[in-house]
Parts: C-alpha cells; sequence; structure tokens
C-alpha cells in the first residue's frame, strides 16, 4: 500500500488513521467538505480534497493512483430524521464505491459496525455469521446495515469490511462528550443498573485492524475488532469518565422503563433516550473477533488498562 484515499478524515477514525497511515509510508489524500475538515485532515499529514460524499468527480480525482480507499465517513447520530442518514450512509458509501471503480481503485475497506446486528436484543458473543438485523433499531442501524450490504454487494472492486465496537480513546468527539453532557446536567442513569458485558475498541486498535485488513483482509469478507475478552458495562464507562474527572451516581431505571420512555419521546427532536442507544448500550453486546486475529493477525495491542492510563494522562 503506497497510496491511500480516506474518507472522514476530519472524525475520531480519521483523525488517528491518517497519521498512522503517513508512518507506514503511505502518502494519504483526504476528502474535506470545509475549511476545517481540510485543516484537520493537512494536520494528520494528508492532502486534502475538497468535496462531499455526493461530489463523484472530486472524490475521483483523489482516488486517482490510489491502492486503497477506506471509508471511514458516516453520520452517527442516535437520533434524527432518516432522509440525512440515508443520504450521509447509504448514498454517500455508494457513491464512494462507484467513484472508487471509476478511478480504478482495487480495493475499498469499508467501516462498519456492530450496529447492524442491532434489533432491541441482547448481542451476545456475536460472530461474522450472525445476520444484520431484519427490523434494526433505528436510522443509524438501519442505514449502517444497508451501506455495508451496498458495500459488499459492489461489483469490479474488492471490498473488506471491518466492525469495531464501541470504539473510545484519547481524541473522542463522539461518545466521551455525550456521556460527560449527560452526567454533568444530570441525565446519565444506568439502564438496568449497567452490570451487563459490553465488547470494547479502543482507537488504536481499530486502526490496527483497519490497516490489516486494507493489507490482508480477503474481499467480501466482514471482520469484528475488539479490545479482547468483554468487561462490564458499568465498570469501564466508570472508569472512562473518571479519567477526565467525571464521577457517575448510581442512579438506575430499570430496562422496561426505558424503553416506554424510548416509545412514547421517540418523536421528540432529541429524546432523552432512543431506540437505538437501547439496542447498543442498555443490555449486553458482545462480539468475537477471532476470525480477524486468525486471518489478519489482528492483536488489539491496546489494553482497556493502558488507554484508560493515556487518557488520564492528559
Amino acid at each position: 500500500m503506497k497510496h491511500a484515499f480516506v474518507t472522514g478524515g476530519s472524525g475520531f477514525v480519521g483523525r488517528a488513521l491518517i497519521p498512522a497511515l503517513v508512518a507506514r509510508g503511505v502518502a494519504v489524500r483526504a476528502l474535506a467538505r470545509s475549511d476545517l475538515a481540510a485543516a484537520a485532515v493537512t494536520a494528520g499529514g494528508a492532502t486534502a480534497v475538497r468535496g462531499e460524499l455526493d461530489d463523484g468527480t472530486a472524490m475521483i480525482a483523489g482516488m486517482a493512483d490510489c491502492d486503497v480507499v477506506i471509508h471511514a465517513a458516516a453520520y452517527a447520530k442516535q437520533h434524527g430524521p432518516l432522509a440525512e442518514f440515508m443520504r450521509a450512509n447509504v448514498e454517500g458509501t455508494e457513491n464512494v464505491l462507484t467513484a472508487a471503480r471509476a478511478a480504478g481503485v482495487r480495493r475499498v475497506v469499508h467501516i462498519s459496525t456492530e450496529a447492524v446486528l442491532a434489533d432491541g436484543r441482547p448481542i451476545i458473543r456475536a460472530d461474522e455469521t450472525r445476520p444484520r438485523a431484519a427490523k434494526p433499531a433505528g436510522p443509524y442501524p438501519l442505514t449502517k446495515g444497508l451501506a455495508e450490504a451496498a458495500a459488499l454487494a459492489a461489483e469490479g472492486i474488492e471490498v473488506v469490511v471491518v466492525r469495531p465496537r464501541f470504539v473510545w480513546g484519547k481524541g473522542d468527539t463522539t461518545l466521551l462528550p455525550e456521556l460527560i453532557e449527560a452526567v454533568t446536567r444530570g441525565k446519565f442513569a444506568w439502564i438496568g443498573g449497567g452490570h451487563y458485558l459490553t465488547s470494547t475498541c479502543h482507537i488504536d486498535n481499530v486502526i490496527e485492524g483497519t490497516i490489516a485488513a486494507a493489507e490482508r483482509g480477503r474481499p467480501g469478507e466482514i471482520y469484528f475488532l475488539t479490545d479482547g475478552e468483554p468487561v462490564e458495562f458499568r465498570g469501564f464507562i466508570t472508569e472512562l469518565l473518571a479519567t477526565q474527572g467525571v464521577t457517575v451516581g448510581g442512579r438506575s431505571i430499570p430496562r422496561w422503563v426505558a424503553r416506554a420512555i424510548a416509545a412514547v419521546t421517540a418523536r421528540m427532536k432529541t429524546p432523552p433516550v432512543t431506540r437505538t442507544a437501547l439496542a447498543l448500550v442498555g443490555h449486553e453486546v458482545t462480539v468475537v473477533d477471532a476470525k480477524a486475529r486468525r486471518e489478519l493477525g489482528y492483536t488489539g495491542a491496546v489494553t482497556r488498562a493502558a488507554g484508560l492510563a493515556a487518557m488520564r494522562a492528559t
């Protein structure tokens, strides 16, 4: 791999991915929809390509002579108009695939999510053979599932899919700020006590697995990425927030109450709890990354202890 094109380069995953690729001697171009995004990808060592996911001309030009496209862009909200999720996650992915094929790129790595399995029931030690949800729990699981299906069905190009679960670590601009805001505003509560297992994937492990997939992944295959064995959700979130000086209380609501609230407030602009949140963090969600370790040589080298220590040190 000598040249790579990255979408979502100014996001949490993209900002870690670009310098990791550059450190390996890869020349990186990254799609940037704004001056702020362009500055972020340039700071990481990439050449900014101005445009959006619906700008095929810009993407084809940016992908010229690239060995691989890594599609990290996604609309990852818990709630919102379905049209926005469709435009970014489904149509955006289809546009990336079309541009890559037109530019003659051999391989696309599509960064997906365990959310494609989320139908509201616990996900217990799932592997890549588990089907995507027939009735997804919200617009994010729905559209990421459709995007993944489109990627795997693409013809004339090699597609490899990675599914990191619960991405966390230093520099998180998505999940951690939301958790901190909920706690500080008194809106956080454990669901059913929070004493259930979860899989997680440190940002550096996401990058390790993504690069391994680009280099060694089998076309048409899916690979889960995690930090290894699951951990108790409540204990992990407590430690994660403690790295930022935030103490979580013991307030908890029964799962049935949370489901009722989600149903009653579903049409609100900002509901207090969503079907998607309940499906992804309201009960056990654990996945198995044995396939990635076996086929990609993935190690998940950064332990939770090391990742938490790094966050405490900042």
